[in-house]
């Protein structure tokens, strides 16, 4: 087998997550791990660490740090798998920007990995029995980042069911077959996610990570869809960070009319005073 280093990023969220993947060497590779449903010699090294706001610091040091953990030189290198989103604007440019810089100086090309696909990746790497996922992730301003998946065992990949979207967590689509909810939706909205009472299972720990980046993606690299790193680009799937000034005034004017129709409604149903 031929031998393959694939360094993964992933700053989509307050996480840097770095993971370096070593196929065809040494399966006594120190202080690696060997992931399931992984064949033959395929050793990880990763690093996941809260940063939150300051990845971008963070994130070359990791990497040199991986590279002396495993015995390898940065010019060993055959491809950059990132996060590629959605998740924090910043974030995913971070990732963006420095696989792309890596890639560049190396001369290797980048396999850009949906931040979802990689929630369903570690469920199914946290539980080999899982197949079907609704990755779904807390996008803030009320709305949830999800996606459909399916492992097809004779292929050996993930299938998109239903591709990235953004809605409201009442919206978001169920699976037709039984489920895993990967992502952390369930907790930030509960029940009003139908999905984390439609689901088989709920697995709040399958979030964004390098580890799942870089196996996602050593898949991608053998599959050929690995690109030049010029067009490595985010998935931001939301086209706007924030609400307007507009957008948050007629919100905090509708919650306030709503405060103040509260007392008269429930009035409404009472006696008259005699």
């Amino acid at each position: 087998m031929t031998r393959t280093v694939l360094l993964a990023l992933d700053t989509s969220t307050e996480f840097c997550s770095v993971a370096l993947l070593l196929a065809g060497g040494s399966p006594d590779s120190p202080g690696a791990v060997a992931p399931q449903h992984v064949a033959g010699s395929t050793r990880v090294w990763f690093r996941h660490e809260a940063t939150g706001a300051v990845s971008s610091t963070r994130l070359l040091p990791a990497v040199r740090e991986l590279f002396d953990d495993a015995g390898l030189a940065l010019a060993d290198c055959t491809a950059i798998a990132f996060g590629s989103g959605p998740g924090s604007f910043t974030g995913l440019r971070t990732a963006t920007g420095v696989a792309q810089g890596l890639a560049f100086g190396l001369g290797v090309p980048v396999v850009p990995i949906g931040t979802l696909l990689a929630c369903a990746e570690f469920a199914r790497l946290r539980e080999p029995s899982v197949s079907r996922v609704l990755a779904a992730l807390d996008a803030r301003m009320d709305e949830v980042y999800w996606a459909d998946f399916e492992f097809d065992a004779a292929a050996g990949d993930w299938r998109t069911i239903r591709p990235a979207s953004l809605d409201a967590p009442a919206a978001v689509v169920l699976p037709d077959a039984p489920f895993t909810l990967a992502g952390n939706a369930a907790a930030a909205f509960g029940e009003r996610l139908p999905a984390v009472s439609a689901a088989a299972r709920v697995d709040g720990e399958a979030l964004p990570h390098a580890l799942p980046v870089a196996l996602a993606g050593l898949r991608a690299l053998a599959a050929g869809r690995a690109v030049p790193p010029e067009l490595a680009a985010p998935e931001y799937v939301r086209d706007k960070v924030a609400q307007t000034t507009a957008e948050r005034m007629q919100a905090r004017a509708a919650k306030d009319a709503a405060k103040h129709a509260a007392p008269h409604a429930e009035g409404a149903d009472e006696e008259p005073v005699r």
